[in-house]
């Protein structure tokens, strides 16, 4: 059993160390996705991932994966890319245009988790100035974007999508090169993102770092 959060009290997590072995990184339950429940997530390491018709789920997944910025991989193809100035990247210029495309259906995958209580939940996010949307445009045309949210020096990515090749590496490349943050939460690994540079660290080695650069 996992604690069941109450969603009328002041948000507060159990210890991070209490996670479930399986499925592994869960944590708790319930509890709301206002913009004061998901800062204080955050801080501690904490994001919520669920489907839909299920409660609020809360994870912590150890180790975690991340990124250093000064460990960003740019293949030689990605480079040609950006020299070639064929696509042109914003910040925060249509967030919702972002996340929405992350929620769409992909090949690779049956649903989504972005689900409409998530997306509104991010859009009050942005507008309280705490997540923010990278694009790559081709023209007027979004082709590509991430999101994610920021706390001081880090930032916890959610989700990116490309509708042409290589698109969202772009995002990520210029997410990096902008040297504003120390660390790029990328919760959980995969093939693409340890292609980029991406490593695992132990839970109290992530919590550290957010407590040095939160």
């Amino acid at each position: 059993m996992i604690p069941w959060l109450e969603p009328t009290a002041r948000p507060h997590f159990p210890d991070t160390r209490s996670v479930l072995t399986e499925p592994p990184g869960l944590l708790a339950a319930g509890g709301r996705l206002s913009v004061e429940w998901l800062l204080v997530a955050y801080r501690q390491g904490i994001f919520p991932w669920f489907g839909e018709n299920e409660p609020i789920l809360w994870w912590s997944p150890a180790p975690r994966t991340v990124l250093y910025p000064d460990h960003f991989h740019a293949s030689r193809s990605l480079r040609k890319l950006e020299r070639q100035q064929r696509y042109r990247i914003t910040r925060d210029q249509d967030f919702t245009a972002v996340i929405e495309a992350c929620a769409g259906e992909r090949r690779d995958q049956q649903g989504t988790w972005i689900n409409a209580q998530m997306i509104e939940a991010y859009l009050d996010l942005f507008e309280a100035g705490f997540a923010h949307s990278f694009e790559c445009r081709d023209g007027d045309e979004l082709v590509g974007g991430l999101y994610g949210v920021v706390l001081g020096r880090v930032f916890f990515g959610e989700s990116m999508f490309s509708a042409v090749a290589n698109a969202s590496k772009l995002c990520m490349k210029a997410l990096v090169d902008s040297a504003e943050f120390e660390l790029v939460d990328c919760q959980l690994p995969t093939p693409h993102l340890h292609s980029l540079g991406a490593v695992e660290i132990s839970r109290a080695e992530f919590e550290q770092a957010l407590d040095r650069w939160t």
